[in-house]
């Protein structure tokens, strides 16, 4: 078994910082405590980020040029807008991320096909996996598919009803400790039910899928 690299381990170390840094700023921004322009900004970038991407995937420079310019110039006409509603922002922003992460999950619980957690199981074991694992990714599937429909609910009943500060420390500093913790105690769960053979991580669904995609590409 080997370590990992000094550039993995800086890797992993910045990306710790920046996941950090952002729910600090972002808390302080929804509470109307940081500079509105530099929050506005904040709250703006994953959206800006996601149309981006969508553009760069037509691969048509003139409708990515139109389609730009058209993003600059709403951005323009409603920043004043944007800037006096900070929590707002991140709020469509948690709502969207958890809402669509949900339905990911939920949807492949519909019908006979393999629900989401047990394709990543079957690509870590090379499309094989027992009956047992089988029950237990299904499960393990729909937990999170409450999971996020949960975090969902619970941003909207505390940013109708509660402190605009306690929506933020729910959503900005707590939301990533959350995920973690549910995915220690997936693995906990995982290794106190399933026996050795049944059992996968991460890593090995990485390389499952990237094995996946490698056979794809010569076929």
């Amino acid at each position: 078994m080997t370590g990992l690299s000094p550039a993995a381990i800086l890797r992993s170390l910045a990306v710790g910082v920046l996941v950090v840094a952002w729910a600090i700023l972002a808390h302080y921004g929804s509470a109307g405590d940081g500079p509105a322009d530099f929050s506005a900004a904040l709250a703006t970038a994953p959206i800006l980020a996601f149309v981006v991407i969508l553009l760069w995937r037509v691969g048509q420079p003139l409708l990515i040029g139109l389609g730009g310019l058209l993003i600059l110039a709403l951005l323009a006409l409603s920043w004043p807008t944007l800037r006096q509603n900070i929590a707002l922002l991140f709020y469509v922003q948690h709502l969207g991320t958890n809402l669509a992460l949900g339905t990911l999950f939920g949807r492949s619980l519909i019908g006979n096909g393999d629900a989401l957690v047990t394709t990543f199981a079957k690509l870590a074991h090379d499309g094989v996996i027992s009956e047992a694992k089988a029950r237990y990714t299904r499960q393990v599937t729909v937990a999170w598919t409450i999971f996020f429909f949960g975090s969902a609910a619970l941003s909207t009943v505390l940013i109708l009803f509660a402190p605009t500060v306690v929506w933020s420390v729910f959503v900005n500093l707590l939301s990533t400790p959350l995920l973690v913790l549910m995915f220690a105690g997936e693995h906990l769960i995982r290794n106190r039910v399933l026996p050795p053979e049944d059992r996968s991580s991460i890593a090995d669904t990485i390389r499952g899928y990237r094995a996946s995609a490698a056979r794809r590409a010569h076929r």
